[in-house]
């Protein structure tokens, strides 16, 4: 019976260790064994250079999830595939995790995608000259940087001692200069 497993691996290289995997397993005849790996991740917008992007964004950085079939020839296909260091257990022994829990970790970007996000709009965009209402730079003025909508943050270049210092504040602590 095929169980669920977290695989450790080098970040940034999930998806390369899940093709790995995939493409061993087949050349050893042991993909009946490996019923699926998924890198769980999230479409994210971004706002980059003022215009939004959308950008697939791993929500368990390092980690790939694997519904093994476990037998020894699995486990040493997992161990010896390169950027793999391990699986996720106590003592290195692997340690499966329920289908309720592995679920989890899809239905949190399903959740997400299914939550509709509030719409939040400024009056002032990348480059405009804004003025800081709150907080230790209160009435300070600066130039908008970035915006990030997911998080509700602008970055405002902010002078202070004649150097341009990058801050980031709420939307509702920044207005448009008069």
């Amino acid at each position: 019976m095929a169980r669920w497993y977290i695989i450790h691996a080098y970040s940034g290289f999930e998806n390369k260790v899940k093709e790995a995997i995939i493409a061993e397993a087949e050349r050893m005849g042991l993909s009946q064994l490996v019923e699926d790996i998924q890198v769980p991740s999230e479409t994210v917008t971004e706002v980059k250079r003022g215009k939004k992007v959308q950008v697939e964004r791993k929500t368990m950085p390092g980690y790939v999830l694997a519904k093994l079939g476990l037998n020894d020839d699995v486990y040493h296909l997992i161990k010896n595939t390169p950027k793999v260091s391990g699986f996720l257990g106590v003592n290195g022994k692997p340690q499966a995790i329920s289908e309720s829990e592995a679920s989890r970790y899809f239905g949190a970007a399903e959740a997400a995608a299914a939550e509709p996000r509030k719409q939040v709009s400024v009056d002032y965009e990348i480059g405009d000259s804004v003025k800081v209402l709150e907080g230790p730079f209160a009435s300070f003025n600066g130039i908008v940087e970035e915006l990030d909508f997911d998080k509700s943050r602008v970055k405002v270049s902010v002078s202070i001692f004649g150097r341009a210092t990058p801050v980031e504040l709420d939307f509702e602590h920044v207005e448009l200069s008069k």
